[in-house]
């Protein structure tokens, strides 16, 4: 695989994995911030909500990428093969009506389109 595609399938795969630390995040029920003064070298809450936000616009920029790409089978294989991991190659190239070398063809493409999107929002 080409070191510039492993590099985005890399980034899409960290995405699907942050996408399921921010519904984790979400999930813990809102802090209480204290004005006491703490005796701890660091805020533990800042921090968390800090990471939350980054988390946050790392996702929007990853899905306004995926949101530009209009081709529906670029999506298909971005989002439910790529990042969701829903189906095997050989059930994407069936669902295609495309041979695997077609296939790798096609998410080859779609991962550099992605790429040149992605690359315009960061």
């Amino acid at each position: 695989m080409r070191q510039d595609i492993k590099k985005i399938r890399d980034l899409l795969k960290e995405y699907a994995k942050l996408k399921q630390e921010i519904r984790m995040f979400n999930q813990v029920s809102s802090p209480v911030l204290s004005v006491a003064p703490s005796h701890s070298g660091g805020n533990g809450v800042e921090t968390s909500l800090i990471n939350h936000v980054d988390l946050s616009y790392q996702l929007k920029e990853v899905d306004d990428a995926l949101n530009s790409i209009h081709d529906p089978q670029y999506q298909f294989i971005l989002h439910d093969y790529i990042i969701e991991k829903r189906f095997t190659r050989s059930e994407v190239c069936e669902r295609l009506s495309v041979s695997v070398s077609k296939f790798n063809y096609m998410k080859n493409k779609a991962l550099e389109k992605f790429e040149k999107k992605y690359a315009r929002n960061v």
